[in-house]
């Protein structure tokens, strides 16, 4: 299709790309978990809007400038670590109802949008990521058609499989709220691993 090469792979690497689970997938888990389906679609969004700005920056050869400046490149990692380790926080602190008519605080869906698309731009390791994966499919002499066809590409797939991980992830939270105990687990669990992944991060940033 169009210039790229290997269409399959390409599609299925976006695919696997996406079953990954990473810090964009905690956040969209998290933000339907605590406030239902307009939440995690708040946060789908902004997982996407942060992707598609970090494509567009790979394009535009941003990640050349990153290269070329180191200290940007690890102050971006240490912000993303920071930040993911203070979601997790919030998550270890937060009060988790102990009957079904103990719900969460009604927060909107644009509080989790901002907070997945500052977890998304956060993450510098994405560029390098589109930076690797983008010339692996592209036909020598490729437009720059090509390159845009391809960003839809992954914006489509991630936009499909992200919410279906909402509805999935909805339904699964109706069910623990009849369990507490099942409930603050996950809740105390996700917190964890959103800590694990900024010590993680800091780790490899230094």
């Amino acid at each position: 299709m169009c210039d790229i090469q290997n269409y399959a792979s390409f599609v299925s690497a976006i695919l696997v790309f996406q079953l990954i689970p990473g810090a964009g997938t905690l956040a969209i888990l998290n933000a339907t978990a605590r406030n239902g389906i307009r939440a995690g679609l708040g946060a789908v969004f902004g997982t996407l809007v942060g992707d598609f700005l970090f494509m567009i920056a790979t394009v535009a050869g941003l990640a050349a400038v990153m290269t070329t400046h180191p200290l940007l490149f690890h102050g971006l990692q240490w912000l993303g670590a920071a930040y993911l380790c203070w979601l997790g926080m919030q998550l270890l602190r937060a009060p988790v109802g102990q009957s079904l008519d103990s719900l969460e605080q009604p927060r909107s869906a644009w509080l989790y949008f901002r907070q997945s698309c500052m977890v998304s731009l956060t993450n510098p390791k994405v560029i390098l990521f589109f930076v690797a994966f983008f010339p692996l499919f592209l036909l020598p002499g490729a437009s720059s058609i090509t390159l845009i066809v391809m960003m839809i590409h992954v914006s489509v797939i991630s936009a499909v499989y992200q919410t279906g991980l909402v509805l999935v992830g909805n339904a699964v939270a109706k069910r623990l709220k009849a369990i507490p105990s099942l409930r603050r687990i996950a809740t105390r669990l996700a917190g964890l691993a959103l800590i694990g992944l900024g010590i993680k991060l800091a780790a490899n940033n230094r």
